[in-house]
């Protein structure tokens, strides 16, 4: 019953997002687009945290070398868009291989002050290089091929790969790499006891959350047409980390729900005054003490626990 429930909401929303560029103004279109390619980043962190039990305390700087792989291709080179496209995931994948080499051998908290110090040594490259990556200026004026120089293209551009990268992202969660990932979390000891490779199994979390960090960063430059060293600050990870606990870490849907409750927050909220982020926080505290499982990890919960008594084990069926 409730897979057959989430899969017309799902179809729902699919058909939705769809449409909605032929109903909304242009803004809106872009703030929806924005919210896709922040959702897909968040879900990609989500695989390490909320499956994998790791602190990946510095996400974003996968975010942001693969929007600077994509844009100092555009820019600096004559190659098709295709490879610049296919390259900066590619960067971002071999980035999170090497600094997951490093912080596997960690555990807990010095697991994500590790991941911080070695993605602050890229952001601070990123924001010296004036010569390369444009320094604190950025990248600006990124050239598009003319298939994505409207809102409305690059929208569906964004939509179409973000739905691909979802879908790929749920299969792999659901196949039994996803469920040994979530045994490793929930008991690393007793799994290399019976003989899993728990440092492999964590490294590849790592390699598979950085290439779809790296999937977003491409779209982000699709969508800006411009690239910015924040996007490698850690504080911009603190962001996407909240987004994971708003919506639910331990569901799959849950960080979309984050990413779209921070956006809408930062753009309307924000609107009307400039302590939007107290308002975050005094929402994040009621959730961390209310609902600790998320929004939509408590929906889950007490949708299921209301009818069978299954409740904790719903929130993960439904990742």
């Amino acid at each position: 019953m409730i897979r057959s429930r989430t899969l017309w909401v799902t179809l729902v929303i699919f058909f939705v997002l769809l449409l909605l560029p032929g109903f909304i103004p242009e803004f809106y279109v872009y703030i929806t687009a924005l919210m896709l390619v922040t959702g897909l980043l968040a879900t990609s962190l989500n695989v390490v945290i909320g499956y994998g039990g790791m602190y990946q305390f510095h996400h974003g700087v996968f975010y942001g070398v693969g929007a600077y792989t994509a844009a100092l291709f555009l820019v600096k080179t004559v190659l098709p868009p295709g490879v610049a496209f296919i390259a900066g995931p590619l960067a971002a994948a071999i980035l999170g291989f090497l600094i997951g080499l490093f912080c596997v051998r960690l555990s807990k908290l010095y697991f994500g002050m590790l991941q911080i110090s070695l993605g602050s040594l890229v952001w601070a490259i990123a924001f010296r290089w004036y010569s390369f990556t444009g320094g604190d200026d950025g990248i600006h004026g990124i050239p598009m091929p003319p298939s994505l120089t409207s809102t409305a293209q690059a929208y569906y551009f964004i939509f179409g790969v973000v739905c691909v990268s979802l879908v790929i992202l749920y299969v792999v969660l659901r196949s039994a790499f996803g469920m040994t990932l979530r045994a490793i979390r929930d008991n690393p000891h007793r799994c290399e006891a019976i003989g899993v490779n728990v440092r492999r199994h964590q490294l590849l979390a790592i390699v598979i959350a950085s290439f779809f960090a790296g999937v977003a960063g491409v779209l982000f430059v699709v969508l800006e047409h411009s690239v910015f060293p924040d996007l490698l600050l850690w504080v911009f990870s603190l962001e996407l980390f909240i987004m994971c606990l708003l919506g639910g870490w331990f569901t799959f849907a849950g960080p979309l729900v984050g990413a779209v409750l921070v956006i809408g927050l930062r753009t309307f909220v924000s609107v009307y005054t400039d302590y939007w982020t107290m308002i975050l926080g005094v929402i994040l505290i009621l959730v961390l003490f209310f609902l600790p499982e998320g929004l939509l990890g408590h929906l889950l919960k007490r949708y299921t626990f209301d009818r069978d008594g299954t409740g904790e084990a719903a929130v993960d069926v439904e990742g």
